[in-house]
């Protein structure tokens, strides 16, 4: 292939599949770490960073995230050899550079000090509820306490940019019990909260439980005041909704996360991840020896890489920049496809403007509270055919 420069705004995924456990609601592409090759995935995965970036010499790099999976299933000494590995391979300066991170995993000691030894700068830390029975339905192994313990232990060594993630309707969930966990969050004093609603992923536990009529949840209505409750109360203690998910302090928004609302590129390196360069989208192999056999002969582990057509990239820049409280810029939008966004969707903004989903601002076009509900049904106005 032809040596590459992306000049857009560009991060970096890397996918760590291993976990210690497999929560109930989770189909990302995982497995559980015990008897699984972990050293030399690190190994296989550092190579396929030096010959992916041989291809796009000079490209600066924006941001860094390490998901998963669980990144901190790692070792503190594999963690370190993957960390040591990528200084080597990338510029590592001030970029954020976030890795998600299990509450369990940062109570022993020896990890956060990798972490903060190495750079990374902000964690995401996997919550998800503060009732232990709520945790234990949804297949999570540590405790409200110990979720408590590992934000402190963080702030203690010096990471301030921390995020965590809540669920709501969830299991045993109701709206007295959410915003419970909504208060101990609060009560974090963090910078950065995401906070959804579960979603029914085919080949998850939770998916086959529903299948057999076994899984009950709370109604969509709760679901809906879940939200408002999660909205009201980030707004009443000043961290600011910038998308529909996501909560941050002033300065602490997700830079890794804005590109991809944003639709600009990244790479994907890992098993199962996926990339966007330029007008290609690619993805790796999944599963973990599928991945290895191609890097052991010195080749890419793609699997499939598709063009991405301009009226797919335009469809996606809606679909992405709407659930940004920004919105979708008309600047930003001609910028790139050279013409005007309200001539290329003359009837469907108007529409939905009249229908109260859509409001316009001298920048451009954001979703109403309302239209934040239903984001989804918005999103496929935009459709083209």
């Amino acid at each position: 292939m032809q040596a590459t420069q992306i000049n857009d705004k560009t991060g970096i995924y890397i996918h760590i599949p291993f976990c210690d456990h497999l929560c109930y609601y989770c189909n990302f592409n995982k497995v559980f770490i015990q008897g699984q090759p972990v050293d030399d995935y690190i190994e296989a995965l550092l190579k396929e960073i030096r010959l992916t970036l041989a291809k796009y010499p000079h490209t600066p790099i924006s941001t860094i995230y390490i998901g998963g999976g669980t990144p901190t299933a790692l070792s503190a000494k594999q963690l370190a050899r993957l960390f040591d590995g990528l200084h080597q391979l990338i510029d590592i300066k001030d970029q954020e550079f976030t890795v998600e991170a299990n509450p369990n995993d940062l109570l022993d000691g020896t990890k956060l000090p990798v972490l903060r030894e190495y750079g990374v700068n902000r964690l995401s830390i996997g919550v998800q509820s503060f009732n232990d029975d709520v945790l234990k339905k949804i297949g999570r192994t540590h405790s409200a306490q110990q979720a408590v313990e590992a934000v402190h232990n963080a702030q203690k060594i010096g990471f301030d940019n921390i995020s965590i993630d809540l669920i709501y309707r969830l299991p045993g969930q109701d709206l007295v019990d959410f915003n419970r966990s909504l208060q101990q969050a609060l009560a974090l004093d963090i910078p950065h909260y995401a906070t959804y609603s579960l979603i029914l992923e085919q080949k998850t536990v939770f998916y086959n439980l529903m299948r057999r009529g076994k899984l009950h949840l709370p109604s969509q209505d709760m679901e809906a005041d879940m939200y408002q409750l999660a909205m009201d109360q980030f707004a009443e203690h000043g961290v600011d909704q910038y998308e529909i998910s996501n909560f941050a302090k002033p300065g602490f928004q997700a830079e890794h996360n804005l590109i991809y609302w944003h639709n600009q590129h990244y790479f994907g390196f890992g098993a199962g991840a996926s990339g966007y360069l330029g007008a290609t989208r690619y993805q790796n192999f999944g599963p973990i020896q599928q991945y290895l056999k191609p890097l052991a002969n010195n080749q890419l582990p793609v699997l499939t890489s598709e063009t991405i057509t301009r009226d797919q990239q335009i469809e996606e820049q809606l679909f992405l920049g709407l659930r940004l409280n920004d919105g979708v810029s008309k600047a930003a939008f001609k910028a790139r496809f050279g013409e005007d966004l309200l001539a290329v969707y003359p009837k469907v903004i108007p529409k939905l403007i009249d229908q109260g989903l859509l409001r316009e601002t001298d920048q451009g076009y954001t979703l109403t509270t309302r239209g934040r509900f239903i984001g989804n049904d918005v999103f496929t106005e935009f459709m083209l055919v």
